[in-house]
């Protein structure tokens, strides 16, 4: 995503005419559908006016410019880059990171500073290093900066427009001096120094000829976790933590070098939904914290998740690599720092079925985690709950430490480095399985960062999955327990059948503890790991905690939408997991939390297949085919369209336009010409509008465009038709004009003559009510 694509002389223009902050929030608007805050307004409104003075001052022409670049896989976006040729005659693009800060001061973090944001003081990453993370993760990100005879040289700097030049302000401290270097700072006073750094670099234009070749190259796929969990206990970071995640990191890490000579200890709690890289901070932690001399641990509560890990990273960081009731039994501050992941699957205490009488320990899990380190770090999604035995959340580990006099310091994550970087899916998931309210009601189809799709078919699901490994990816096919489980293996090895749908038949994975398995069957603990874990269904235990480039689920009938009473039930009958169906009115809620975990396990896109249909309409229901942005996004909206004008383009209009106005006035101009596929035949009593509202659904999602064709004559009846009556509001929007199903009575005299009895216009959605 990027909101502004255009050179030096267009951004000096468009600031200068008091345009730019406009231009973005519309794009804003067109790409994420919602409006920007107006803080974030008015600082690209400051922001860019410095930067285009700089611009000016410089005498700097012909550059590309791109403003507000979503990096690849992350919500973070770049404030500026400019692209051109230096004077080293290489093509060249420059981050500039803008900031309205006006001063800072110390923070105990090796790479942040404590300055004022949104009203309260917090640690925030220095500049530099912020930028330095992006220009990182970015080279990383696209094959222009790394591949090829000539790769496009990157460099990056800050420009602090309202911060006064010090040299000896806390900003420019000596121990920011290798950042500073790689990564320069300039001040409000440093306009001229800006403008040098910039000319060299890029003086010689040419920069949308750069900016095409940065388009060009491939988007590589963020580095998955356990692909690099080796590299990076051997000291070789593989991931890049960018913005909250570094600071979380660095404060740890200086917590922890301090940690023996402080009396009171603290414990970290660190939240997130699904991937916001929880997971990359905790792999981070133990690999530098080993480095360091210290003695650290990292635990889990999923065997599946621990064991794939001990597998990837070798023998000589297994023993590294525990469970919550290993470390759980440690004596009071054995170690340095316990990085607890995925805490919220933490249990009541240590037992299982198999402890001893004698060996029993009945004390809290949470309470012997807290006693096992100097430095607790707990690491939680509160929503993602999946059995009743599971206790972990954020009140949890507030109360035990409280309890316990231990201090908590708390973030939160929101950067989201999963499902494409869409924070919008994760927002869709939730308010569409009803977990929580968010601004996502309606998922694009046009959304080209996450490939969401509803198949017909387990097969369409399968052959999906199999497809994209196929082509170098990762992927697993996953399902909601609401099929047996058998407890033995058949005499030669090889698993059951037991998820059959129709003539799809599957087998689980292996269960954890089968002995005899045939070869080519992983054991349970390697199923996300081993290549043959695609023959077979993975449950959320088993899927918890990891992530492939794509999902499949089967989303069974243990959790369907009701159509009649507009709710999701929860059907004990439908499921085959006995621990949770005894967990009485929490149920419904585990169910829910089960399909968000299986349906946001995916970095690039997630297939479903429903059992329920019903359940599929309303999924689809909260589904548009393409936004205006998306359509926008692939070139097929035009202001001019030639002579291709009602042959292959109509025009755009308003609905209400359309409805009260078009083809009885030439006033009515459209807001674009739309590329209309497939090889039917367009008349220029064609048009298109855009739908608003959720009377039509599913039949026409909230949102969708249109395309009408005035009433030639005959019958109505039946039809879908766009209606003005200047007597009647329509219930959704209030105006004359609404979108609805046509059916009339008629009544008729001796002469075979006739009048309208009366006209019905009629909802798809049954939430609403007819228009009589």
């Amino acid at each position: 995503m990027r909101l502004y694509t255009g050179t030096s002389e267009t951004l000096i223009k468009d600031t200068q005419l008091n345009k730019i902050a406009d231009l973005l929030k519309g794009e804003f608007f067109k790409q994420l559908r919602r409006m920007p805050s107006q803080q974030e307004v008015m600082s690209w409104q400051h922001s860019l006016k410095a930067m285009s003075d700089v611009l000016l001052v410089g005498e700097l022409k012909n550059l590309g410019v791109l403003l507000e670049y979503q990096l690849p896989k992350a919500m973070q976006r770049l404030d500026c880059m400019f692209t051109g040729v230096g004077d080293d005659s290489r093509e060249s693009a420059v981050i500039v990171e803008l900031k309205q800060w006006q001063s800072c001061s110390p923070s105990e973090g090796p790479n942040e500073v404590r300055t004022w944001l949104a009203g309260t003081e917090r640690d925030v990453q220095h500049p530099s290093s912020q930028v330095a993370g992006y220009r990182r993760y970015l080279k990383d990100g696209n094959t222009a900066f790394y591949e090829g005879d000539s790769p496009i040289n990157l460099e990056s700097c800050c420009f602090l427009h309202n911060y006064p030049h010090d040299p000896s302000d806390h900003i420019f401290d000596k121990k920011f001096s290798t950042l500073l270097k790689n990564n320069p700072l300039f001040t409000k006073d440093d306009v001229e120094r800006l403008s040098d750094y910039l000319r060299q670099r890029l003086r010689n234009g040419r920069g949308l000829e750069v900016l095409g070749k940065l388009d060009e190259g491939i988007e590589r796929p963020n580095r998955k976790l356990l692909d690099h969990v080796a590299k990076m206990i051997d000291g070789e970071p593989a991931f890049v933590l960018l913005d909250e995640q570094k600071v979380v990191y660095d404060l740890i890490l200086a917590q922890a070098s301090k940690a023996s000579q402080q009396k009171k200890k603290t414990a970290f709690l660190i939240k997130g939904g699904p991937g916001t890289g929880k997971s990359l901070i905790a792999i981070n932690l133990l690999a530098d914290l080993m480095l360091q001399g210290k003695d650290a641990y990292y635990a889990t509560g999923s065997r599946a998740f621990t064991d794939t890990l001990k597998k990837i990273v070798g023998p000589r960081a297994q023993q590294k690599f525990i469970f919550f009731m290993n470390a759980g039994r440690m004596e009071p501050n054995a170690i340095d720092v316990l990085v607890a992941d995925e805490a919220h699957r933490m249990r009541r205490d240590n037992n299982t079925q198999y402890t001893k009488a004698e060996d029993r320990d009945n004390r809290p899990q949470i309470d012997t985690l807290l006693n096992a380190a100097k430095v607790p770090v707990f690491f939680i999604d509160d929503r993602q709950l999946v059995r009743p035995d599971e206790k972990g959340s954020s009140d949890l580990v507030r109360e035990a430490a409280a309890r316990m006099e231990i201090e908590v310091a708390e973030f939160q994550l929101e950067g989201q480095f999963r499902c494409g970087g869409s924070e919008g899916f994760l927002q869709w998931v939730d308010n569409t399985l009803e977990i929580a309210r968010t601004p996502t009601a309606i998922w694009s189809q046009g959304d080209e960062t996450f490939d969401f799709q509803i198949v017909d078919t387990p097969e369409e699901l399968d052959r999906k999955i199999r497809e994209k490994i196929e082509l170098g990816a990762s992927a697993r096919l996953t399902a909601g327990f609401c099929w047996p489980w058998s407890e033995k293996t058949n005499p030669d090895g090889t698993l059951n059948e037991d998820v059959v749908i129709g003539n799809f038949r599957r087998p689980w994975n292996a269960r954890i503890d089968a002995v005899k398995l045939a070869p080519g069957i992983p054991k349970a603990n390697l199923w996300a790991y081993d290549p043959n874990g695609v023959n077979q269904v993975g449950c959320v235990y088993t899927a918890q905690g990891f992530e492939f480039d794509y999902a499949g689920v089967i989303f069974g009938a243990d959790l369907r939408y009701d159509l009649d009473s507009q709710s999701w039930i929860g059907d004990k009958t439908k499921c085959e997991d006995k621990v949770v169906k005894r967990s009485g009115d929490a149920f419904l809620d585990l169910v829910k939390n089960t399909y968000r975990v299986l349906l946001t396990r995916g970095l690039k896109g997630c297939y479903i297949y429903f059992v329920d249909k019903d359940t599929q309409r309303f999924f689809k229901s909260r589904m548009e085919k393409a936004t205006l942005a998306a359509v926008v996004n692939n070139n097929q909206i035009v202001s001019d369209p030639g002579d291709e004008a009602y042959k292959s383009y109509l025009p755009i209009f308003s609905l209400k336009a359309a409805a009260g106005g078009f083809g009885e006035s030439a006033e009515v101009q459209p807001e674009g010409w739309m590329r209309i596929p497939g090889p039917g035949k367009l008349a220029k009593t064609d048009f298109v509008a855009q739908v608003v509202g959720r009377s039509m659904e599913p039949l026409i999602p909230d949102g969708s465009y249109c395309q009408f064709r005035f009433h030639q004559g005959g019958s109505r009846q039946g039809r879908v038709v766009l209606v003005q009556n200047k007597t009647i509001s329509d219930v959704e929007h209030g105006g004359s004009y609404t979108v609805k199903i046509y059916h009339s009575q008629k009544v008729f005299d001796g002469d075979d003559n006739w009048q309208h009895a009366t006209i019905t216009l009629s909802p798809k959605n049954p939430e609403f009510k007819p228009i009589v």
